[in-house]
């Protein structure tokens, strides 16, 4: 029988005591007497040589006590053992090595660290062929930063590449270690699990899926790419259901992972009903921008609900931005097209009912902007006329602001403009220059003072105006001018306590703003084609200029009032208050048909906006439009939203009393809810429903 040479820890020491042995092996050619290697290196550690493997690695053992035998060239360690061989790193209670057939038995708390990042734990391991092929019972790994993988017993095959595990199971959920939570959200259970490293796949026989421990399917075969893969081409889940237009239907989609930057789904659609659908999209991304197209198709042997309507049917959707130079010019686009008016909801590809296409360029250089671009619309509701509606060709728009003040405040110039065409109606090119000086001032007691002053000048030329429907355009009128000036001057005084009400800090300031401005500015003969859409509200009650766009202009002499008010709570939570109003000397009929001037008085509904923001991620806000007259509501809106995490809760009422006749919107009353849940690292549970109080239904 072989000599035993053993090791102990020799307690009571330094770190040259931690540890009794560290094994150099497979560094030599042969094996060398242990006797000499017992005395501890300057290092610490006893250099046990060519105990295990053979020549061409290297490697150390850890361990509370070592012991070789030299006639059986068995290694045995025990306590605390760590082998690092090859940068696999090997931990247990004990691991005996046979360094003739190259095989290491542990047991006890077994964990094997392997190069690529993986981590596997066991209760018995055999491991041979370097460490790298073996068997091992009661196993589990972590796979990537998510993946969790078990199995009551795997075989590593082909230098520990290729995972067989019996009985496995496998989720990316994490498990709490709490009592009573150790069954993830969700688990693929499999008779056999194969995990091929080399190929990032993770193939399933005889597979089970499981919610919160419970199967809710299962499959003869199942295979997925592991969690470290980003993406990979292959199938995506299919859908299947049933409509009214479509009857019967099976989507079958598919993903293709192009390279790292582009990437493309296919997902044909048969229907009973309706023929058959392709849906395509292409997908790319650069450093500074990126562009997505999505254009689908239609066949339906059986036609459309009217006896003309065409069997194909097709359109396209997209937007991109793609960089020029310098990462500060781009040309862009957005696209929105059908070919037919009910195409998009009769596949469920889209509810919108307007559909805006764009095209431009923009660039940016120092405090200055450019853009030029043009814009095609499309109406898909029934009372929709498309040769009404326009074509802007080209829409230009320029900032220029100096780096340097003049006359101690900022200059800015802005030059815009737009061709509007269409098939009937009016034409219109429309070009305006806007010059602004603004200074903001503050007092030695705290009232922050801002002066502006702004001027700008518009030329029209209007033709072609055929139809009843521009009444306040003459048939023939060619061009308009108009000259835009005005003063303004806005004062704000806040006042600050941080000592209200037990530690709570208090801001408070009131607002006002004084335009002065010659009256007129909006002669007959102007279209209106963007300054249709506006609703006084918080969000522009304190704009010097109300009304978006270019053709209606707000004129005369106004001011707006109010005050705004915030308390910030110890806890984290704060209470804030918004009340204003505007104030004309006489009333402008150009705004009678806006919500919030409809009252034809000199002065406009009293605006409100209440928050309460609480500290758990929760908060609460009220909206109102007051008639200054009668004090109703005219628009009585409340909207309540939580966030826990990536879980998103959203609630709404919203009630608008049908305004003024001129103006032609119906009195509405609607609820509305949603709420996303997040269940996992991409996916997510949504639900929403809306309630049409005023009409009964959903």
């Amino acid at each position: 029988m072989g000599k035993l040479r053993t090791c102990r820890r020799q307690r009571g020491r330094r770190v040259a005591k931690a540890a009794a042995v560290a094994v150099a092996f497979l560094g030599f050619g042969g094996p060398v007497s242990a006797a000499s290697r017992t005395s501890p290196t300057p290092h610490g550690f006893a250099d046990t040589a060519s105990l295990l493997g053979k020549p061409g690695g290297t490697g150390l053992i850890r361990a509370d006590e070592v012991t070789y035998d030299t006639g059986t060239k068995i290694v045995t360690a025990q306590g605390h053992v760590e082998i690092d061989y090859n940068d696999r790193i090997l931990l247990a209670d004990t691991v005996t090595y046979d360094q003739v057939h190259d095989t290491a038995t542990a047991d006890g708390h077994v964990s094997i660290l392997e190069p690529n990042g993986m981590v596997a734990f066991a209760s018995h391991a055999v491991l041979r062929d370097k460490m790298r092929d073996g068997v091992a019972d009661g196993f589990s790994a972590l796979i990537g930063q998510k993946g969790r993988f078990a199995a009551v017993k795997v075989t590593r095959t082909k230098n520990g590449t290729i995972l067989t595990g019996i009985r496995g199971v496998y989720s990316s959920c994490k498990v709490c270690d709490q009592p009573g939570k150790r069954t993830p959200l969700w688990q693929v259970r499999a008779r056999k699990v194969v995990y091929n490293q080399p190929e990032h796949e993770i193939v399933y026989r005889d597979a089970t899926f499981e919610m919160f421990g419970v199967p809710i399917g299962y499959t003869p075969y199942f295979s997925h790419p592991d969690p470290t893969v980003k993406r990979r081409s292959g199938l995506l889940p299919p859908e299947l259901g049933s409509s009214s237009i479509l009857g019967s239907f099976a989507r079958l989609p598919a993903y293709i992972a192009l390279n790292d930057s582009q990437d493309a789904t296919i997902a044909p659609t048969f229907t009973t009903h309706a023929g058959v659908l392709l849906e395509t999209e292409y997908r790319q991304r650069w450093n500074s921008g990126g562009m997505w197209l999505q254009a689908s198709g239609a066949y339906n042997p059986n036609g459309g609900p009217n006896e003309d309507e065409h069997q194909w049917y097709g359109s396209l959707f997209g937007s991109g931005r793609i960089p020029l130079w310098d990462n500060l010019w781009h040309l862009g686009f957005d696209a929105q097209f059908t070919s037919n008016q009910t195409f998009l909801k009769r596949y469920n590809l889209s509810i919108l009912d307007r559909l805006v296409n764009d095209l431009f360029v923009e660039g940016l250089s120092g405090r200055s902007r450019f853009d030029l671009g043009g814009y095609y619309f499309q109406g898909l509701r029934l009372t929709d006329a498309q040769e009404l509606f326009p074509l802007v060709l080209p829409a230009l728009s320029y900032t220029y602001i100096p780096e340097h003040d003049v006359l101690g405040g900022e200059v800015r110039l802005d030059i815009n403009g737009a061709a509007v065409s269409r098939d009937s109606g009016p034409n219109s090119q429309r070009l305006s220059a806007e010059a602004r000086w603004r200074l903001p001032l503050v007092t030695g007691n705290g009232q922050l003072i801002t002066f502006q002053a702004d001027v700008r000048g518009d030329v029209f030329r209007v033709t072609n105006n055929d139809l009843a429907d521009f009444p306040d355009i003459p048939e023939k009128a060619d061009y308009v001018w108009r000259g835009l000036p005005y003063l303004a001057l806005d004062w704000r005084w806040p006042f600050v306590s941080s000592a209200f009400m037990g530690g709570t800090s208090l801001v408070v300031q009131p607002i006002v703003q004084a335009i002065a401005a010659p009256y007129g500015g909006n002669p007959s003969g102007i279209p209106n084609e963007d300054s249709r859409d506006f609703e006084l509200d918080d969000t522009n009650l304190f704009s010097l200029e109300h009304l978006p766009g270019y053709d209606v202009a707000e004129t005369g002499p106004r001011a707006n009032a109010g005050f705004e008010g915030t308390a910030f709570f110890p806890s984290g939570g704060s209470v804030d208050l918004l009340v204003g109003q505007t104030y004309r000397l006489k009333p402008d009929p150009n705004l009678a048909t806006f919500i919030g001037f409809e009252n034809q008085h000199d002065t406009s509904d009293v605006i409100e906006r209440f928050t309460i923001k609480f500290p758990a991620h929760f908060s609460l806000t009220h909206r109102a439009d007051i008639d200054q007259e009668t004090g109703n509501l005219r628009r009585n809106e409340v909207y309540v939203d939580g966030t826990w995490g990536r879980s998103v809760l959203e609630l709404s009422y919203l009630k608008i009393e049908e305004p003024d006749p001129t103006i032609d919107l119906p009195s509405r009353q609607e609820v509305n809810g949603q709420a996303t849940i997040g269940i996992l690292d991409y996916w997510v549970l949504f639900a929403g429903a809306r309630r049409d109080i005023e009409n009964d239904r959903m």
